[in-house]
């Protein structure tokens, strides 16, 4: 049968049963339409997980000092300029970055103009110093570097810092929310070795300035990120270890090569500083284990739909037995009259998957505006809760067309079945 033929026919069969096919198309995209809402709001809170709230790269590995180190009887465990060169030269390792904390409390007490508000506060700060090379995309070339004495010390901050600075403290304390750019150049005061609230150590109260130079991801959350060189300096004024490290960032050369290095790392009798991809795997699953409960509720419905399809073709083909009958005696084949009725089924799936589809997205649209105008401001709130890969939008059309002929399937082979003889004989 021609397609020009084929398509006149469903048309006029379609037309026929207007209401049959009306709440079949609505069941279709009752389940197509859940499905891809669901999964959307899925992959788009898991986006957020993974690039607002916990970013993470891939082919980093955070290498710190064991909590309890067995020292020579694993052959190594403390993070020294030895244990920097031998992680150096293991395979896969493009790159490695020193970190040294400045092992004394620090605090800040700030009294003056800030940003156009007077702001009066004290807190207890804490400094990391990094090698250049970690935070160079994210600085001006030449400034995050140990400056001359008496010179402000050049510090990074966190840009999730920054975002919880905007949600949570500026509207509290009614201060200016604040972007990367705003606040290179800003300066504030830090005491090293004084604390609010911890024991100083042994030595000099160091008085110091720090000049934020940027925001990096790779800054340090709780405190400020400053050059190694100016970490190890502040540790020998006061006193302190200035030959081990508090960590070493080791950049592979591929995600693929990530597993064999830590193993590596781990034999060496070091531990891997994994916290935080844990907690995004973590965050993540419950996620991917919510979003697939409510996908097996659509893919349900979808279920249901189907049943209702075979159910409405079914009588259908009841009914037009002896229009069925007359093709057949005027030479339509048994694959002709299967055909028409898949074609109804997959012109229902279409549009109900189309329609499923699109009611999906637009309620996604008006959950985002919702979400923008009643939502109070909190921190990592993103612009739209949504992702729609177009695998998802095509998946739901394809669904829907595939539910349909899977109702269709039996009423389909029953519809090539009949007998034109029996049928027209009464």
């Amino acid at each position: 049968m021609r397609l020009v033929a084929l398509s006149r026919l469903v048309r006029l069969s379609l037309a026929r049963e207007r209401r049959g096919a009306f709440f079949s198309i609505f069941g279709v995209a009752m389940g197509v339409g859940a499905l891809v809402f669901f999964l959307g709001l899925g992959l788009g809170v898991g986006r957020v997980i993974r690039e607002r709230i916990f970013p993470t790269d891939a082919k980093l590995v955070d290498v710190v000092p064991p909590s309890v180190s067995l020292g020579s009887f694993l052959g190594g465990g403390k993070l020294d300029a030895v244990m920097v060169e031998r992680l150096g030269a293991l395979p896969d390792v493009e790159k490695v970055y020193r970190k040294m904390s400045v092992r004394a409390p620090a605090a800040s007490r700030y009294d003056g103009d800030f940003f156009g508000r007077r702001l009066r506060m004290g807190v207890d700060v804490l400094a990391v110093g990094v090698e250049p090379g970690l935070v160079e995309g994210d600085v001006e070339p030449g400034s995050f570097v140990d400056p001359a004495p008496g010179e402000p010390i050049p510090g990074i901050v966190s840009t999730r810092l920054l975002e919880i600075y905007n949600s949570t403290f500026a509207p509290a304390r009614k201060l200016p929310r604040l972007g990367p750019g705003m606040i290179v150049g800003f300066t504030f005061p830090v005491d090293f070795n004084r604390s609010y609230v911890a024991a100083p150590v042994a030595g000099p109260v160091i008085q110091s300035h720090v000049q934020v130079v940027g925001a990096s991801e790779r800054g340090l959350l709780a405190g400020v990120t400053i050059p190694l060189e100016t970490a190890i300096r502040l540790n020998r004024e006061l006193g302190q270890d200035t030959e081990t490290y508090s960590g070493v960032t080791l950049v592979a050369t591929s995600p693929a090569a990530v597993p064999a290095l830590v193993a590596a790392v781990k034999d060496m009798g070091l531990e891997i500083d994994d916290q935080e991809r844990r907690l995004a795997e973590n965050v993540g699953a419950a996620v991917a284990l919510t979003t697939s409960a409510l996908a097996l509720l659509s893919i349900l419905i979808c279920v249901l739909a189907a049943v209702n399809i075979a159910h409405a073709l079914s009588a259908s083909v009841r009914a037009r037995a002896r229009e069925i009958g007359v093709m057949q005696a005027v030479g339509a084949s048994r694959a002709d009259v299967r055909n028409i009725v898949l074609a109804e089924a997959a012109v229902v799936g279409v549009l109900g998957g189309l329609a499923g589809t699109v009611a999906a997205l637009l309620l996604a649209l008006a959950v985002d505006r919702l979400a923008t105008g009643y939502l109070p401001q909190f921190p990592f709130k993103p612009e739209s809760f949504f992702s729609f890969p177009w695998a998802v939008v095509v998946g739901g059309v394809a669904l829907g067309l595939l539910a349909a002929l899977a109702g269709a399937w039996f009423p389909s082979h029953r519809a090539a079945a009949t007998d034109p003889a029996r049928t027209l004989a009464g």
